[in-house]
């Protein structure tokens, strides 16, 4: 079930009415309608991997009570490490094991030794990585003390399974997510009404943006050779759009729709392409997934603390696992692997945290050398984003050598006018509400009612004219 249809757009309705008009005086009955509604909606994209989730859960449930309930730290760590290996286990044969195997077989094939070695005709169960990486870090947090065990299982069901972040995030905490779900949750028009705004924000990202760049962009990295350096380069800008409205734009319907139970998830972006170095970029991109590498890795291998080399070490572990993190494919690698020669430079001369605040915070327009900040910052992403889309390593290489060619300076053989103009209008959008949770929240405010439903309908009107193509997610495949 996606966000972007009918389907979605009639079981959201019918259970917020049955949330908030039939099971709002009892909040056991709520988080139970929240639970089931949730299964129902993961078992929409294939009932057989719902056991998996509902197992996965269990798992995590039942070790938490276990850790909590010795002394032992023998056993403790047991119960620690019988809960990651088996989660890390599932997420490594849906996910990765026919990427080992494969790789190995083709290096023997390079050394000319034959093989035949068994593979796995499975299908990635949806979600995964994101409800995998819930369960662990909330096992993490009761080794470590940091919450107590939750005994109500239809409670941390909720926490694991909530529909709105089950399938693509953002990564949730129980230190964060848990209090909300066991606390009475009051209506609030206000609330609603915001949650409401941030959806259609959303959507407007996804199927507004993100999928008419998809039109394009498609087409040239599935045929790069047939296209010039210039057309190459034009659809390398247009998926670091597509990507950008495609996955933060399911993060702000995630937001908005569990605000409309009256939950407020994890913020997941903050306008990373005005970002004025990289390592901006990653405390804006997909926060909760650098967050989540942060606490339980990077601070764990010892972070910032002791020599250089070891420093180094742990910030090429944190963005080579982020990229292994997205696929099982070697251009998610070299991908991480692009970010950290990026990032190390600042990293090195300590200027990995000049740029705190927003840009131009307090100005309506950046400064000239804030801008040129911006745009190398951008064009050096949008070079990496190349090797996330494309689909090997060689179509990566081959896509790149073509850009450097004669055909750079020729006039691009698409002509994608209506995409850029919408995507003009987009940055003008999200450039003027840079300082606010999402970009429209408070948008207009100022201004009479009538003017800011025309822009809301305008948004609509959009959304709707543009929304015959219903493209899947991209984060759906992580």
């Amino acid at each position: 079930m996606l966000f972007n249809t009918v389907s979605f757009a009639i079981f959201l309705p019918i259970v917020l009415m049955l949330y908030w008009f039939v099971t709002s005086k009892n909040l056991k009955l709520q988080n139970l309608l929240l639970l089931l509604s949730s299964y129902f909606f993961y078992s929409c994209w294939d009932y057989r991997f719902l056991f998996l989730l509902i197992f996965s859960t269990g798992l995590d449930y039942f070790t938490a009570i276990k850790i909590d309930n010795t002394s032992n730290l023998k056993l403790k760590k047991f119960w620690l490490w019988l809960s990651i290996c088996i989660n890390l286990g599932f997420l490594s044969i849906f996910k990765y094991y026919n990427f080992f195997i494969e790789s190995f077989s083709d290096g023997l094939s390079s050394f000319g030794v034959e093989n035949s070695f068994w593979t796995l005709n499975i299908i990635l169960p949806v979600g995964i990585s994101f409800y995998t990486f819930h369960g662990l870090s909330y096992i993490i947090d009761v080794y470590k003390e940091r919450i107590k065990p939750e005994k109500d299982f239809i409670d941390y069901g909720v926490f694991v399974s909530f529909f709105p972040l089950l399938v693509a995030g953002p990564i949730e905490r129980a230190t964060h997510l848990l209090p909300q779900i066991k606390k009475k949750r009051i209506f609030s028009q206000t609330k609603f009404t915001d949650g409401l705004r941030q959806i259609l924000w959303g959507l407007f990202k996804k199927v507004v943006i993100a999928d008419n760049c998809a039109k394009y962009v498609n087409v040239v990295f599935e045929n790069s050779q047939d296209y010039s350096g210039s057309t190459l380069v034009l659809a390398a800008r247009l998926f670091a759009f597509q990507i950008y409205g495609d996955f933060s734009g399911y993060s702000d319907i995630a937001l908005g729709t569990a605000r409309l139970f009256g939950i407020d998830l994890l913020k997941n972006f903050a306008f990373p392409y005005f970002s004025r170095d990289i390592a901006e970029f990653w405390r804006r991109w997909h926060i909760s997934l650098s967050s989540w590498f942060k606490d339980y890795v990077y601070i764990p291998l010892g972070g910032s603390r002791g020599k250089m080399l070891k420093k180094i070490r742990n910030i090429f572990v944190i963005f080579l696992l982020s990229g292994f993190w997205h696929g099982a494919n070697w251009t998610f690698i070299f991908w991480g692997l692009i970010n950290a020669f990026y990032f190390l430079p600042l990293f090195i001369f300590k200027k990995n945290r000049n740029n705190l605040e927003i840009v131009a915070a307090k100005s309506i327009f950046p400064s000239i050398k804030e801008f040129f900040q911006i745009l190398f910052t951008f064009i050096l992403t949008t070079f990496a984003w190349i090797f996330f889309r494309a689909n090997s390593l060689q179509e990566a290489f081959t896509f790149v050598s073509n850009i450097f060619t004669k055909s750079l300076f020729l006039k691009p053989e698409i002509h994608p006018k209506t995409t850029v103009i919408l995507i003009c209008v987009f940055i003008i959008i999200e450039w003027f509400g840079r300082r606010n949770e999402y970009a429209i929240a408070n948008m207009l405010q100022n201004h009479p009612r009538f003017i800011r439903w025309i822009f809301y309908y305008l948004i609509v009107f959009a959304v709707f004219y543009f929304s015959e193509n219903q493209l899947q997610f991209i984060y759906f495949q992580f």
